[in-house]
């Protein structure tokens, strides 16, 4: 790649750096990468609903989700989010559980984890607080679910409790924010004997230098419990198990 390619791409990312998610990578559709929402996502509501097997929680899980592209692209639904959501929802009650979600962007995945009876703190960087604020209130979840800024590789907040679940969807996006999710992954899971579910789709190359830094502390396994994997499954969708190594 010549010096002046190099420049052009780098004026390109600067003005639109989600560009490489619109591209054909590895053989995947545009629309395989980006959920199928419209275009230009500005102060808009979605209702999504998920199914509970078991009883004791509602069935079906509905949450109503503000989403707005304007702090970023967290601020929109994910996917993988999708997924992980729908996986905890059909394994049931979360009553008296402690579950962090990290990367929250709107919340989703902890809004369902809420719903569960789970006490639920949804992170992440400051300019995604409100549109989590507003989630949380529109679902009338505040005594259950706080939102709390959280940047990877930033020390564990104070306040977090003893965790027994931690949560993570389409977290793997930005290559410089590699090596602090790895961090902070492992941090968390030396200081919480918790279940951490990983929920990826794949998109580009670069994906696998995640991967590479992840098993140096980290060994995993795919969920084979959800009825829908073999759906999600063909869309490079994975969803994890993630056990830290001993030593």
């Amino acid at each position: 790649m010549t010096v002046s390619k190099l420049l052009i791409d780098e004026q390109l990312d600067t003005i639109d750096p989600l560009r490489h998610l619109l591209q054909d990578s590895d053989g995947l559709d545009v629309a395989d990468i980006v959920p199928a929402q419209p275009p230009s996502i500005h102060n808009q509501t979605l209702d999504l609903s998920f199914v509970s097997s078991l009883n004791g929680v509602p069935n079906p899980i509905v949450i109503k989700l503000a989403v707005d592209a304007s702090p970023g692209c967290g601020g929109i639904a994910w996917p993988a989010g999708e997924v992980l959501s729908a996986y905890i929802s059909r394994r049931g009650s979360l009553q008296g559980k402690n579950v962090l979600e990290l990367g929250s962007g709107t919340g989703l995945v902890g809004l369902v984890a809420g719903t569960l009876g789970a006490h639920v703190w949804i992170t992440d960087q400051a300019p995604l607080l409100d549109i989590m604020n507003c989630n949380v209130e529109m679902n009338t979840l505040s005594e259950r679910v706080k939102v709390l800024e959280f940047n990877w590789g930033s020390p564990i907040p104070e306040s977090l409790p003893s965790l027994h679940i931690i949560l993570a969807a389409d977290c793997v996006y930005f290559e410089p924010a590699f090596p602090l999710l790895v961090q902070t992954l492992t941090e968390l899971a030396i200081a919480n004997e918790a279940e951490i579910l990983f929920c990826y789709k794949k998109r580009r190359k670069a994906d696998k230098r995640f991967f590479t830094l992840l098993k140096k502390v980290f060994t995993w396994e795919e969920v084979t419990d959800d009825p829908n994997q073999a759906i999600y499954s063909k869309e490079a969708i994975s969803l994890l198990r993630l056990m830290r190594r001993r030593k």
